[in-house]
């Protein structure tokens, strides 16, 4: 159980989410894209993303890659035309953060953003949690509740459905603060959930992560944006560490 001072400060965290992210969702045409207020920068906040190049991320395992590219100030990985596929992290690591990141699918596309990932494995999402990035409506497989957008990968399932529809850009927030986890779409709570609690541990020993041991286990860990065959979108990626 969490004991006052916790449960106050991740109060306090919610309610910075909520107001950033119901802003961010509901007026974006007044935003430049790609850059930061003054507000934010005194709040500690700065860009993963210049809107220009790829400067700050590299290949996962440092694969060779041609699928990402950036068109109008938006990362874009594509779903044609590349012959070497690889996720996307950032150089630097973190432990507690808060994310703020938008993005939208192309019809039927599947991606996620993964955090606190340790380059051990074949995958970012062998070791990193994902937060779950696809076309709810338009994929071509039928989906599992574990498998929405905004969702904890094959974990957690979305409280309710968030995402826009493809083609149209979501707000998204992550916040990682110790052992505690939550994913806002488009200014909705969306997962909340614990590391390595008991009940975690079980979800995690009965599911699809039973054999990676590493999974979740990383207190710190790079960010990674998956190329799952690409037609994924993002601009606007900030970041702000917290204590």
């Amino acid at each position: 159980m969490l004991n006052t001072i916790t449960t106050k400060k991740l109060m306090l965290f919610s309610a910075t989410i909520l107001s950033s992210a119901f802003l961010g969702a509901s007026h974006p045409e007044q935003e430049k894209n790609n850059v930061l207020t003054a507000q934010e920068r005194q709040a500690g906040w700065f860009l993963l993303f210049n809107g220009q190049n790829t400067n700050g991320w590299r290949a996962y395992n440092n694969k060779p890659y041609d699928s990402w590219e950036v068109i109008n100030g938006q990362l874009y990985c594509k779903s044609k035309d590349a012959k070497e596929r690889a996720d996307l992290i950032t150089v630097d690591q973190y432990d507690n953060f808060e994310l703020s990141i938008d993005w939208k699918v192309d019809k039927g596309a599947n991606s996620g953003i993964i955090y606190r990932v340790e380059e051990t494995g074949g995958a970012s999402y062998e070791t990193g949690p994902e937060y779950q990035l696809i076309d709810d409506e338009g994929y071509s497989q039928k989906l599992e509740a574990w498998q929405k957008s905004g969702s904890g990968y094959a974990m957690y399932p979305p409280l309710e459905l968030a995402a826009k529809p493809a083609g149209e850009y979501n707000h998204t927030t992550i916040l990682v603060k110790d052992a505690h986890v939550e994913h806002w779409l488009n200014g909705k709570k969306v997962v909340e959930y614990e590391f390595w609690t008991p009940a975690w541990k079980e979800l995690k020993e009965n599911g699809k992560w039973k054999e990676a041991k590493a999974y979740g286990m990383a207190k710190k860990g790079h960010i990674a944006l998956q190329d799952h065959g690409g037609g994924i979108w993002f601009k606007n990626i900030k970041l702000r560490k917290i204590n």
